[in-house]
């Protein structure tokens, strides 16, 4: 068992007036989750991500994988 805390941080890149997630990624070697709550409600529900499936995430969002195309 681990007794590490959450380090939690929002990206550099989150400058959308609130509409942030933020993450404690600190913990995805020792427990294998990356917990995930909304900035606006720190106190609110945490989603523990499985360390893989969060990487296959933001990996899939730096190659443009879920970019959505409207018809014009």
């Amino acid at each position: 068992m681990t007794t590490e805390s959450p380090r939690w941080f929002t990206s550099s890149y989150s400058d959308n007036g609130g509409q942030c997630i933020e993450v404690a990624a600190n913990l995805a070697t020792s427990l294998g989750v990356v917990p995930v709550r909304d900035s606006k409600n720190p106190t609110g529900p945490v989603l523990d991500i499985p360390a893989d499936a969060f990487t296959s995430f933001v990996e899939g969002i730096k190659t443009g994988e879920f970019t959505r195309s409207f018809d014009a």
